[in-house]
């Protein structure tokens, strides 16, 4: 599929991206380069600062990221809203690397949103101003297609050839960085089978992201793979996706089965953050019914469904998301209400430490007593509606 493609900020010849170096960082937005040169001609134009606000670093590019003191000295800002933040008497404080937190999205029967899901959500928490990783687990690579970007180096080299995260990070958006993935991954699949310690590969690599991410989202491939294991031992939360048929009512027994055993098996603390209806269509009895379903074995942990909405097939063809796309439509008035939801319960995520074979034997229950209720779901009536 075609590659969109950009304006060379220093010297406005027309590229397609290829290779990570192309896009860079400048203050609140994105600037492309065309090629290495322009990349030395950009940087010798300026100084590479620290913001006053949210201390990251960032290429000076707009007068407004300069501000004198009355003494003389300049302060920094990479956006107008750190700027006003500081301005207010107030700075950002972002949460330390290791403190990310970690959400997968999974279910393991494909066409239940995944992909729409991870991609929309992770924009949202961008668009609210979260610092936010996006990684792709799938070798279909549909992340990058969605979002116009293909990077140089993909989760391939993170986790095959232990390439650092975050010389692998594209960033896409503000505050949105997205590790891509291709059809390599089926072979980094094929690494993982012959390691020792193959399920927590993910987890040592991405143990140093060397940026102050506060929200990571891997959109995980539709399998039951080491992938995903390697996914799941890395998250802390999963968010199911949930097609409103009787088809991916049974699909949610297999991704809790997998939940299970990384608690049981590999013994890391896994939970379920939520299941979100997909494709929702109200005039379907079918879908009213798969919903009342799946909130009686998922008491408080089921989503607002996501409506059946064209605009959301369409955004990917345009390489945006829906709240660029169409931010007034059905889809992104949804997706907004399930970045609030989440962004809601991660209080309650954070608070009461609890310890981890505690928690993994409290998540490990959850999933057996979710799982054990699904059982049931032939005898509702669901599948003759």
């Amino acid at each position: 599929m075609a590659v969109s493609m950009r304006r060379c900020q220093e010297c406005a010849t027309e590229f397609r991206v290829m290779f990570r170096y192309q896009v860079q960082r400048a203050g609140a937005g994105i600037a492309y380069l065309c090629s290495p040169r322009c990349v030395e001609a950009a940087a010798a134009k300026g100084e590479t600062p620290l913001c006053e606000a949210c201390g990251v670093p960032f290429a000076l590019a707009y007068a407004y990221q300069v501000a004198a003191r009355p003494d003389g000295t300049k302060r920094w800002f990479c956006s107008t809203a750190c700027r006003e933040r500081a301005d207010a008497g107030g700075t950002r404080h972002l949460p330390p690397a290791h403190a990310a937190r970690k959400i997968a999205v999974l279910n393991q029967k494909g066409g239940t949103g995944k992909t729409t899901t991870a991609v929309s959500i992770a924009a949202g928490f961008a668009d609210a101003g979260h610092r936010t990783l996006l990684i792709d687990v799938d070798a279909q690579g549909n992340v990058g297609v969605c979002l116009g970007v293909r990077g140089e180096k993909t989760l391939y080299h993170v986790l095959v050839e232990g390439a650092p995260p975050s010389d692998c990070a594209v960033p896409v958006r503000e505050n949105l960085d997205v590790i891509t993935a291709n059809e390599t991954l089926a072979q980094a699949e094929v690494h993982l089978a012959r390691m020792a310690q193959r399920d927590g590969v993910m987890r040592a690599r991405m143990a140093h992201l060397g940026e102050p991410y506060e929200f990571v989202v891997l959109d995980c491939g539709p399998s039951i793979s080491l992938l995903n294991q390697n996914a799941l031992s890395y998250a802390e939360e999963v968010l199911i996706p949930v097609s409103c048929d009787y088809l991916s009512l049974v699909g949610v027994k297999q991704v809790l089965r997998t939940i299970r055993g990384v608690n049981e098996v590999l013994h890391h603390p896994v939970s379920i953050l939520g299941v979100l209806p997909t494709f929702y269509d109200m005039r379907l009895r079918i879908a009213r019914d798969a919903v009342k379903t799946l909130g009686r074995h998922f008491e408080g942990k089921v989503l607002p469904p996501v409506r059946l909405n064209t605009r959301l097939k369409e955004a990917p063809a345009l390489r945006k998301s829906i709240f660029e796309y169409a931010p007034d439509s059905h889809g992104a008035e949804d997706y907004r209400r399930v970045v609030q939801w989440i962004q809601g319960t991660s209080a309650r995520a954070r608070s009461g430490a609890t310890a981890a074979g505690a928690l993994s034997a409290a998540t490990a229950a959850e999933a057996r007593a979710a799982e054990k209720g699904l059982e049931t779901i032939s005898v509702l009536g669901i599948a003759a509606a």
